[in-house]
């Protein structure tokens, strides 16, 4: 069970991920839930493009932070990355320190700005993970994750972002020193370029961020899977990931178990199927926690299924038959 995770008193950050259609939002949701009604102030963010999180919760979320309904200490956020290039997008032309080039014309940089370069859902879902590590507001926060791939990218990006500003700096303390000593000799006065400070401190914040990400007396991401083939390799990918970046990975959960269900030979053949995949994951995961969840007959949605949920991840273990 996850219990012993809310047992330490450092823990902050929550991270769960894995292949589409395995069950993370349902496992952040009701993560989310159980810590809030257990006292702590509780933020759950979805960095999927494709969002769940509202479909889960039965409201609407959307891209600002608001409290759900009848829940004490839950909040939601669900990040809208067309929303936050359009703030980017305003912030560059709004801000001539920036160190843009002085002679562009302004329908050139109406179409730069307006552009989304690859990536640009992992990148500004990383910048909303660097807001709220920086600054935490909330006792918990849980973050429902993109399917592997984006996030395999997203947890990339410190290392990338890190090595990228550093020799942005480089390369902007070069010229300065030609723009100083050019000045000098044309007799011009110094201009206040604020550039290299806003690189210092991308620079400083993405370091913290990666120290918090794999702080294991802090942090936790907790791979979700489903007794199937593809979703055993996709998990493994992940986990091998994990581990180089060192971010701390303990528990693993295995949703959607098939029942018994008598006189039924596609449900036999299933569950035949997941009982021969459970054997391998325990053989692969016999180091880690896994907590194993059953197969609902309905979808996981409001919060009377989310605490139905809740209750094979912190109360009622559930152990499949697997001889």
């Amino acid at each position: 069970m996850l219990t012993e995770l809310f047992e330490k008193d450092k823990l902050r950050f929550l991270l769960f991920g894995g292949k589409g259609g395995v069950g993370k939002t349902s496992c952040a949701a009701a993560t989310a839930l159980w810590a809030a009604e257990n006292g702590n102030e509780t933020l759950v963010i979805s960095t999927d493009p494709a969002h769940s999180l509202s479909d889960s919760f039965g409201e609407k979320i959307g891209d600002s932070i608001r409290k759900i309904n009848g829940i004490k200490n839950l909040y939601g956020l669900e990040i809208d990355p067309k929303k936050a290039i359009r703030e980017y997008s305003e912030k560059i032309k709004s801000t001539p320190e920036l160190g843009l080039p002085i002679d562009i014309e302004t329908d050139e940089l109406e179409e730069l700005t307006t552009l989304t370069p690859p990536g640009a859902d992992e990148a500004l879902a990383f910048a909303k993970v660097l807001e709220f590590i920086e600054k935490p507001e909330y006792d918990i926060i849980i973050f429902d994750t993109a399917p592997t791939g984006h996030t395999l990218r997203l947890l990339s990006l410190p290392d990338i972002l890190n090595s990228w500003v550093g020799k942005l700096i480089k390369m902007r303390a070069w010229i300065q020193k030609m723009t100083a000593f050019f000045k000098r000799i044309l007799g011009r006065g110094e201009e206040e370029d604020k550039t290299m400070e806003y690189l210092e401190k991308l620079k400083k914040t993405i370091e913290v961020a990666r120290a918090e990400l794999s702080n294991e007396e802090e942090t936790r991401f907790i791979p979700v899977m489903i007794p199937e083939a593809m979703s055993i390799y996709e998990t493994e990918r992940l986990v091998r990931t994990l581990y180089e970046y060192e971010i701390p990975v303990t528990h693993i959960i295995v949703n959607m178990i098939h029942p018994e269900v008598p006189n039924c030979t596609f449900c036999a053949a299933r569950r035949g199927m997941q009982i021969e995949n459970l054997k391998i994951i325990n053989e692969y995961y016999s180091d880690f926690s896994i907590v194993y969840i059953p197969l609902f007959p309905t979808e996981i949605r409001g919060i009377p299924k989310l605490k139905e949920f809740a209750k094979y991840l912190f109360e009622e273990e559930f152990t499949p038959k697997i001889d």
